[in-house]
């Protein structure tokens, strides 16, 4: 294979009339393509800045709304347990209170039911000390002295 000049001087004139006329017909295409690429690409990249950018402030407000709805539960949630201790406090000394009110009342009967046993006591004692006495006496001493004298007695002895 040789070399031949007049070959590599065709095949450049060639070239260069394919260049002209690529370049005629089709360069303000071209830019134009490249250009519209280019623009593409940059908007493509001004958006995905955007996006990145709105992604973040709606993670930082996210948070921020997350951050307070975790108070705010907190908030619920601690005055819920205050009012739930208020009330077992307030059943608690309700409570209380009636078991004292149940505690009185109980010794009130109770007092008023041994006044009575002693009464009724007294006033058997006084019955039979009335009855053995006018038998052992055999006297007639009328009830009511014999009652007195028996109640003095026992206020004596202390029954």
């Amino acid at each position: 294979m040789e070399f031949q000049l007049s070959t590599l001087i065709a095949t450049l004139i060639n070239f260069a009339i394919i260049i002209l006329v690529l370049k005629h017909f089709f360069w303000d295409k071209i830019q134009n393509v490249l250009q519209e690429r280019e623009d593409l690409i940059e908007g493509t990249i001004a958006k995905a800045d955007e996006d990145a950018e709105k992604a973040r402030r709606l993670r930082i407000e996210n948070e921020t709304i997350l951050k307070s709805a975790k108070e705010e539960g907190k908030k619920i949630t601690e005055a819920k347990k205050k009012k739930a201790d208020a009330v077992y406090n307030e059943i608690v000394d309700d409570a209380h209170k009636e078991a004292e009110t149940i505690m009185e009342r109980a010794k009130l009967e109770i007092a008023r039911e041994k006044q009575k046993a002693e009464y009724e006591l007294k006033t058997q004692a006084v019955d039979l000390a009335v009855l053995l006495s006018g038998k052992a006496l055999e006297q007639s001493i009328d009830e009511e002295n014999h009652r007195r004298l028996i109640n003095d007695f026992i206020d004596k002895v202390g029954v």
